[in-house]
């Protein structure tokens, strides 16, 4: 058998990592999906057995999992250079596009019109959010302290708790009732202390802020891409006032339309606060851990849920971050549902979703173009 090239492995990885980031529309499953389909049944790289490894271990540590498991394939057929091809290549198309959205918006999206044509696409943003939500809690344990850890969660986080905090006492609270005496294991509590104490400018971020605070949710935001609406609505809207409630719900719309990681509303938030700097500083910050993490981690995967204590953790981890995002939901959805219209909106979309699995991407590009109509007949 003729020995492949050394090079040919770094360029399949690269290609790979574009092709995904331009083409993997519909949220983190969808594109583990598509990822799946070309590593175990296209390209062989991985067994389906494999697959699964690196799954449970990208739900183990922080970060976007279908970002982790696309760096998982990168490094399995190429190495640490494959890891970080793979992964760029994956984060840089959806991060220039929704860069330039986030240009367009600051010329256009604070006027009447801009304001018009979001207006559609809030609530379906809101429809995939409860879509999410309903979806994961079906493979929850069905128990009354599941369930009250999700509620509990969600209300501490609309009581002004940090983010951090929930969700690691989420993980401490279904340790503690599974293996009280292995709680000392979570001795990587006191690291997230100076987290919590950080404070930035109270009105001009800088960049350095801006990477800084990034850089700590990229660093401890376990869930779905959707658990990071609760992080940047505590960080930026409600500790620091750096970004508005609206804002906010306009940056996760931008991230619905475009490919690839739902992490690159980091990049639309960041230009919103600090311009071109401001995007690049959290583009680096909110994947720079991710990076790290499947390095540190990628040749531990055949234990990561064999052990009793980080299966417990990571299922109150879980827990926790579902009543973040309902939390978030609740409070988004105030925003985005002003008027019988975007209520309508709404309830269609929530339906074509869960009742006829309607693809996320299809949805809000149709509320864009309604949205279009809507800025220039103002009918909602």
């Amino acid at each position: 058998m003729t020995e492949m090239p050394p090079s040919r492995p770094l360029r399949e990885t690269a290609l790979l990592g574009l092709r995904l980031g331009v083409t993997a529309f519909g949220g983190p499953a969808a594109h583990i999906a598509m990822l799946r389909n070309e590593v175990v049944t296209q390209r062989k790289w991985l067994t389906d057995a494999d697959f699964l490894d690196f799954l449970g271990m990208t739900n183990l540590i922080p970060g976007p999992n279908s970002t982790e498991m696309v760096m998982h394939a990168g490094a399995t057929r190429a190495g640490r250079k494959g890891l970080v091809l793979a992964g760029v290549g994956f984060i840089l198309p959806a991060a220039t596009i929704t860069l330039f959205f986030a240009w367009l918006y600051g010329r256009y999206g604070s006027t009447p019109g801009g304001e018009n044509f979001m207006l559609a696409i809030k609530p379906v943003v809101i429809a995939v959010v409860i879509q999410a939500i309903v979806g994961l809690l079906r493979v929850v344990p069905r128990t009354v302290a599941s369930f009250l850890i999700i509620a509990l969660a969600a209300g501490l986080f609309l009581a002004g708790v940090n983010e951090l905090l929930i969700l690691f006492g989420g993980g401490i609270a279904i340790l503690a009732t599974r293996r009280a005496r292995q709680i000392w294991s979570l001795s990587l509590a006191p690291l997230i202390v100076p987290f919590l104490l950080q404070t930035g400018n109270p009105s001009n971020p800088t960049t350095r802020d801006l990477f800084f605070s990034f850089l700590k949710i990229g660093s401890v935001l376990y869930g779905s891409g959707y658990v990071l609406l609760a992080f940047l609505q505590g960080e930026f809207v409600d500790r620091h006032g750096w970004l508005t409630e609206q804002q906010l719900l306009d940056a996760v719309a931008v991230g619905q339309v475009t490919p690839g990681p739902v992490f690159s509303t980091a990049t639309f938030a960041g230009y919103l606060m600090g311009s071109w700097s401001g995007a690049i500083a959290a583009t680096i910050g909110i994947f720079l851990p991710a990076f790290i993490f499947v390095f540190l981690t990628h040749g531990l995967v055949h234990w990561s849920r064999k052990g009793e204590t980080t299966s417990a953790l990571l299922d109150g981890l879980n827990l926790a971050a579902l009543g973040l995002m309902a939390g978030a939901a609740w409070i988004l959805g105030r925003d985005a549902i002003v008027s019988v219209w975007t209520l309508a909106i709404a309830i269609v979309a929530l339906i074509a979703l869960v009742r006829f699995r309607v693809n996320s991407t299809w949805l809000v590009l149709g509320a864009a173009i309604v949205g279009l109509i809507n800025a220039a007949t103002g009918f909602i």
